[in-house]
């Protein structure tokens, strides 16, 4: 066996390894959860997530709440059923449905962790303001008057000065401390906003500036250096309060005020009998693919096999990782790639076939049944991704979010199933060619030839 072979074969068992332990359900969270994947929640573990129809989820229904005389207009509407939209995906929520209804919007998330703290995220204004505080610094959640609420101004109102709107932010993001592992939120302003901030701060050292969304305090740090165009908001925030406050600071502020007037509970649209049987029939396929493979091919087709259930692991493991949210249809594209897999393999191995009948020993016939095999593979492969992003792009477009869960998991599925088809199970082939090369040679029944 070459030094490549071996290096490649470890390289497949310890990423088999991994694939195996992140396929299997991660429910306690730790180090190695933080590390694969930082997106999910201090306390969460590493699970699948699934949609509406596999497991249900929470409806909330938003109504508009113009000001007094005022009415929400249809592009107000429009564009509040955008922002929050953009605020279901920036929680991490995949394939939401927001729909405008006259004056409400209609929010179904699947099943969502903290439906509580994701309700407030999405019926929040999301009105981000810096203001000047003065020498005075007030107390984190207290809630102020600003210089853009003119009419809330009385005669015995404190009003703050606001240097700078939320409008005028360039990007949110959400970091840790390396040593602390505190969290915080880092933002950056565009050319206008860093002006005017670098402007006040250069003017204004020792004094309070007040960062303040929603007309609550989130925090009121001292200005010790004129900054220019990024800071820092701290606090003691967990990982999940820290990305709802950047979400709504990423997103801007909605276009008319929105309260809660419904929140429902909605069970899974396919029922339980009809997700079971879908299951139960996928799995049975599987299986039956296993046996064809094993029966037929006999040897080659137990290392493919093998390779199949590698490339189950390291999908599962991706859809976990991304995260992929698992619809019916998303399932069907993950079936259908399994498909594509076993064809790529059906194709190498009738190659390789030939070769043996064409009087090639053992290991030149599987170099060229790979070799010929791989022209055939790459040209499918690539016809089928290029159709799964013009699934994607329309579904984008056009709001077909089952499309898009389809398009994903086959598009996921095809290129794992290259990197399997012909890397694994060439490998696999190597290796087995130089253990056992010369006794297989003598019985082609082994081979399936």
């Amino acid at each position: 066996m070459s030094s490549r072979t071996l290096i490649v074969l470890v390289f497949i068992l310890l990423l088999a390894a991994l694939a195996a332990f992140l396929a299997l359900p991660v429910t306690k969270p730790g180090w190695f959860v933080r590390i694969v994947a930082p997106h999910q929640p201090d306390d969460a573990g590493l699970d699948l997530k699934l949609g509406l129809d596999l497991q249900g989820g929470t409806q909330v229904v938003l109504q508009a709440k113009p000001p007094a005389g005022g009415q929400a207009t249809a592009d107000d509407m429009n564009t509040a059923r955008t922002i929050i939209e953009r605020r279901v995906n920036g929680l991490g929520v995949a394939e939401p449905e927001v729909q405008v209804s006259g004056d409400r919007v209609i929010v179904a998330l699947p099943g969502i962790r903290n439906p509580d703290a994701a309700i407030a995220t999405l019926a929040s204004t999301g009105q981000l303001e810096f203001v000047d505080m003065g020498d005075t610094p007030v107390p984190v959640g207290t809630r102020v008057v600003t210089s853009l609420d003119a009419t809330e101004v009385t005669t015995t109102t404190v009003v703050y000065r606001t240097v700078v709107t939320g409008d005028k932010l360039e990007s949110v993001d959400v970091s840790r401390d390396p040593t602390t592992q505190a969290v915080f939120i880092a933002f950056r302003f565009k050319p206008e906003g860093a002006r005017l901030f670098q402007e006040y701060t250069s003017q204004n050292i020792g004094k309070f500036l007040g960062i303040v969304l929603d007309k609550t305090v989130l925090s009121a740090p001292v200005v010790r250096a004129a900054i220019s165009d990024s800071g820092i908001i701290e606090g003691n925030f967990t990982l999940e309060e820290a990305q709802n406050l950047a979400v709504q600071m990423r997103y801007g502020a909605l276009p008319v005020p929105l309260e809660v007037a419904a929140v429902r509970t909605v069970g899974p649209r396919l029922g339980q009998d009809s997700i079971r049987f879908s299951i139960t029939a996928g799995t049975i396929g599987v299986i039956v693919v296993l046996l064809f493979m094993i029966t037929y091919y006999r040897v080659p087709g137990f290392l493919a096999s093998l390779a199949l259930m590698l490339y189950a692991a390291l999908n599962l493991s991706v859809y976990k990782l991304v995260p992929v949210v698992l619809t019916l249809p998303g399932i069907a594209g993950f079936l259908l790639s399994t498909g594509m897999a076993v064809d790529a393999n059906i194709l190498i191995f009738e190659r390789m076939k030939e070769e043996l009948r064409g009087g090639r020993s053992l290991a030149n016939a599987v170099e060229a049944g790979f070799a010929r095999a791989w022209t055939s593979i790459l040209d499918s492969n690539l016809s089928t991704l290029i159709t799964c992003v013009i699934l994607y792009y329309f579904g984008s477009s056009f709001g077909a979010s089952i499309v898009q869960g389809f398009a994903v998991t086959l598009g996921i599925g095809v290129l794992i199933s290259m990197f399997t088809a012909v890397l694994v199970t060439r490998t696999f082939m190597r290796t087995l060619v130089a253990l056992v090369g010369e006794r297989l040679q003598t019985r082609p029944l082994l081979l399936g030839a």
